[in-house]
This record gives C-alpha cells, sequence and structure tokens, in this order.
C-alpha cells in the first residue's frame, strides 16, 4: 500500500517538473487558439503568460511590459491561488499550468516558472510574497532552502507543489539577496555559495532544489551561454 502511494506522489512530482521546464520550451513554439474560444457549450478559454519579472500578460500580446501586464491585486490572487498542473488534454505541451474561474479555462505558459517571488515582506517571520499579490500570495521564507543555478546564475526557492515545487526568485530581489550569499575561501563570488547570512544568523544551504534541475539541463544551458 504505502509503495504505491509513494510511487503516486513521486509520479505526481515529476509530472509537476515537467511541466515547469517545458513553460521555457514551448515558449519559442507557435500554437493556435483564440482568446475566450468555446470548445464546448458554456466553456471558455483564455491563455496567458508570465515572464520571469512575475508580470502576467494575455499570451498573445505584442508587446510584453509593466504598462500591459496585469495589475488588479485581487485578479492576481484569484488566478495564482488556483493554479494546478494542466491536466485537461488540451495545450498540455504548451501550457502546462491551468487557473480555473467557474466556466473559464486560464492556461498558463512561463519564461521560467509559473511562480515567481517578487517581494520579501518585512513580517515576523519573513515571507516571499509572487506575482503580485502582495499578502494575500506568500509562501514562509527559508534562507535555507534557497538554490543558486550553476549555469543560469538564477535564484530559486520552494513553492507549493501545485506549481512545480520551485519558484523563480525575480532579478531585482534576487540582487537584494545577493549579499547576504557565502562563497567558499578563494573561490569569489563564481563558485555555488554555501551558507546565507540572515537575521544574525548563518544558514547552510540545503541546496535540495538542485534535484528539479537535472544535470543534462545544466549542461545545456552552460553550452548555450
Amino acid at each position: 500500500m504505502w509503495s504505491a502511494v509513494l510511487m503516486s506522489r513521486t509520479r505526481r512530482g515529476w509530472e509537476l517538473h515537467s511541466a515547469a521546464r517545458m513553460c521555457g520550451f514551448w515558449a519559442r513554439r507557435n500554437v493556435t487558439y483564440t482568446q475566450g474560444q468555446s470548445p464546448e457549450p458554456r466553456i471558455r478559454e483564455y491563455f496567458y503568460y508570465i515572464d520571469h519579472q512575475g508580470q502576467l500578460f494575455l499570451d498573445d500580446t505584442k508587446v510584453k511590459n509593466f504598462i500591459t501586464c496585469f495589475k488588479d491585486k485581487q485578479f492576481l490572487v484569484f488566478f495564482f491561488s488556483r493554479l494546478r498542473l494542466n491536466e485537461t488534454g488540451r495545450y498540455q505541451e504548451y501550457f502546462p499550468f491551468l487557473s480555473l474561474c467557474g466556466r473559464e479555462r486560464n492556461f498558463l505558459r512561463c519564461d521560467d516558472r509559473p511562480l515567481v517571488f517578487t517581494h520579501l515582506l518585512p513580517d515576523s517571520p519573513e515571507r516571499l510574497s509572487f506575482c503580485g499579490g502582495g499578502d494575500k500570495l506568500t509562501v514562509p521564507f527559508q534562507p535555507e532552502a534557497l538554490f543558486m543555478h550553476p549555469a543560469s546564475g538564477r535564484l530559486y526557492h520552494p513553492c507549493p507543489d501545485r506549481a512545480g515545487s520551485v519558484g523563480l526568485v525575480r532579478s531585482a530581489l534576487a540582487f537584494e539577496l545577493s549579499a547576504c550569499f557565502e562563497y567558499p575561501p578563494g573561490r569569489g563570488q563564481s563558485g555555488q555559495p554555501t551558507h546565507f547570512l540572515w537575521a544574525g544568523q548563518r544558514h547552510a544551504l540545503t541546496n535540495e532544489l538542485a534535484r528539479h534541475f537535472p544535470q543534462e539541463e545544466e549542461e545545456e544551458e552552460g553550452e548555450g551561454s
């Protein structure tokens, strides 16, 4: 019984991880759809894209910037609090994630990860806010769980399993946190950080999120840089 449960959870974790990886891959592919299309009675479908800064857009928006992204906090909270793996059988390869709103299917693809941490809230304890939701979309800040990707240099932090388990830290926030990293002696900042200095404590980095980034993926990114 327990082995079956474990296999189910492992399979589920791999599906979520694969979906997150597909976000960036399929960003370069073309797919045909019409915003608001109705594939069946009383069902509407919309298509979205989230960039590496945590800005949400309609996928077919030509110019994607701060002016054209969604800013309504209530909408963003509603959208991202319902985010899950796309298991509808529709557009799964192109839009790996889905947010359901009644009879609306909101498909999502991403530049990197579907959840992007944008701010560190000064609560006690501290919480990371994601995707424009302010204090309504947060996770506890885990300093020891921060992971700096050795190839891209991007910073990641755990997020809810339903969104792939790994969230991207926005570059501006990553820059603010960068001064807190400690590197091996004699390596400067060229190697992988080993500790994170925060609130008077020295946290040893676990790098547990590394398992979500297979070695072959790191090698491919290194070759392309």
